[in-house]
């Protein structure tokens, strides 16, 4: 295996071990940047992220947000499928999908206004959901709105890390 894959498979895999994201959020746009195609990554990225998912949902299932959870299941996995559909039979070249997305995401941490705008978008939830399964579907980066309003929930921490595990892991395994 190349070194910067294996690089970027122990660093993606540390942070979703221990925040529940992280392998296909980190990885992909690592790997993209590095010169790999969206379903190349995607394949190196999915059963690495899916596998440390299974293991952290088999510990703490009993910590799931069901009705979290449904909704993901009903409003995002849809829209996962669809636009991930889409990206692979168009051959769309994602890699400035995603570079728009990581600068969004840059600013929300950085410019006050626009953070409070995205914060003010997890109260439609539906919206958001839905959402939130179109930007994963098309870019592989779901997992970053995802933390967002589950975040926003005020979880413990183990329905938090429970509930990010079987959400993220069941968009990987849509993902595939």
């Amino acid at each position: 295996m190349q070194w910067d894959i294996l690089a970027t498979i122990l660093l993606t895999a540390t942070i979703q071990s221990l925040f529940g994201v992280g392998v296909l959020l980190f990885g992909t746009p690592i790997l993209l940047v590095l010169g790999f195609d969206f379903l190349t990554a995607l394949t190196i990225l999915l059963p690495i992220s899916l596998t440390i998912n299974l293991l952290q949902v088999s510990k703490d299932y009993r910590h799931i947000h069901i009705p979290f959870y449904r909704q993901i299941l009903t409003l995002s996995i849809p829209c996962v499928v669809l636009c991930l559909l889409l990206v692979t039979t168009l051959k769309v070249n994602i890699g400035s999908v995603v570079g728009l997305f990581l600068i969004v995401a840059a600013l929300k941490s950085v410019y006050v206004p626009f953070n409070r705008l995205i914060e003010s978008l997890v109260r439609y939830e539906r919206i958001y959901f839905i959402a939130m399964g179109v930007v994963h579907g098309l870019t592989n980066l779901g997992g970053s709105l995802l933390t967002a309003i589950i975040h926003s929930k005020h979880y413990d921490k183990d329905q938090t890390r429970a509930t990010t595990a079987v959400s993220y892991g069941t968009f990987a395994l849509f993902n595939s």
